[in-house]
């Protein structure tokens, strides 16, 4: 059984990802580290995590699979090592997630330590790269906003249905920001209130752009990504729009769509196509990301709806899930977690 460590325990995206590794049937949670917290019992400090008995330290043990849950700069720096010695790396911030060290650099205002190994890197988004992901020992985590507007726009795309020019309405809980002190994510800020922001360009801007293109070569697309903060702690909704190209749907319209959706994700075990609009509480706790498309007849517009819990299928869930890959388990391993509801 093979040994797996976790690289900044600390935050949320590590602690939900030694939630669900510790109950994992097919690997051991061997190391976490967290070095503001180095010394302490991971029970003691997750209290939710008592009967986990590890130790959180500075450093990673002897572990076969490695994962960072650092920010972006720190987090390439760190993984870089394990990376040379030939370990699977899964890395959750957005340091290999690029194709581009330019794009990279315009984004993260940093240079990238190796950019040589992006082009190494495969973005782990099994629904459109599992081939690759199987197959990589060094796998880029999508970062949770582009998670459910890809899986919302590419089956899409890649019938070739819309025109270049997209835009993505974004929604997500306060646990997308982490867990550092922040004035705009205090309670009395947020609570009562819906803000956007990233107005004048996103991060996670450029991997929604470059997946996109990726499933569609043919042209290029120019996309309007707004974020925007909400009272909840947990989920993103994705309201997508794009122009139908004329005379791509035809007579079938709605239903056509559907079953251009039905048949892309037909192998896919955790995307659900939905009837009707989903909620973020449909996913809320797991790796499901559930997609709504429908046609605005008058306006010949697509517009299609996603929801996805931003710490699991947007971060943890989907990290295992590529793990599962990479390792040869069975994809849904360890992550066959009905929602909580209500």
């Amino acid at each position: 059984m093979k040994r797996v460590g976790i690289i900044n325990v600390t935050g949320y995206a590590g602690v939900e990802l030694a939630r669900i590794l510790c109950r994992h049937p097919g690997v051991k949670l061997a190391s976490v580290t967290g070095r503001s917290a180095a010394g302490q019992k991971l029970g003691d400090f997750f209290p939710h995590l008592s009967g986990v008995d590890l130790t959180i330290t500075e450093e990673l043990g002897d572990v076969d699979v490695v994962f960072s849950a650092l920010n972006h700069k720190d987090s390439a720096a760190k993984c870089l090592p394990y990376i040379r010695k030939g370990l699977p790396v899964i890395d959750m911030s957005a340091d290999f997630r690029l194709k581009s060290a330019t794009e990279y650099t315009k984004w993260y205002k940093v240079e990238h330590p190796e950019p040589q190994r992006l082009g190494e890197a495969v973005y782990g988004l099994p629904e459109l790269h599992k081939k690759d992901v199987q197959k990589t020992k060094l796998l880029a985590n999508p970062g949770c906003y582009p998670t459910g507007a890809i899986l919302a726009l590419a089956p899409a795309a890649k019938a070739g249905l819309i025109a270049g020019d997209v835009i993505v309405d974004s929604k997500s809980g306060v646990s997308g920001a982490g867990r550092t002190l922040a004035l705009t994510t205090h309670f009395s800020e947020v609570n009562e209130d819906v803000s956007a922001y990233g107005l004048d360009g996103h991060r996670h801007l450029p991997e929604i752009t470059q997946e996109l293109q990726a499933v569609d070569a043919s042209q290029k697309y120019n996309v309007t990504f707004i974020p925007h903060l909400i009272p909840m702690t947990r989920g993103i909704l994705s309201t997508c729009y794009a122009t139908v190209k004329n005379g791509k749907l035809g007579a079938g319209g709605k239903g056509a769509l559907m079953e251009v959706y039905k048949d892309f994700y037909r192998d896919a075990p955790f995307v659900k196509v939905m009837a009707t609009p989903p909620h973020t509480k449909y996913t809320l706790g797991n790796n499901d990301c559930m997609v709504y498309p429908t046609l605005d007849e008058r306006t010949g517009r697509i517009i299609v709806i996603s929801a996805i819990d931003n710490l699991v299928k947007g971060a943890a869930g989907a990290a295992v899930q590529n793990m599962n890959l990479m390792l040869g388990l069975p994809e849904t391993m360890g992550l066959e977690q009905v929602a909580l509801y209500p």
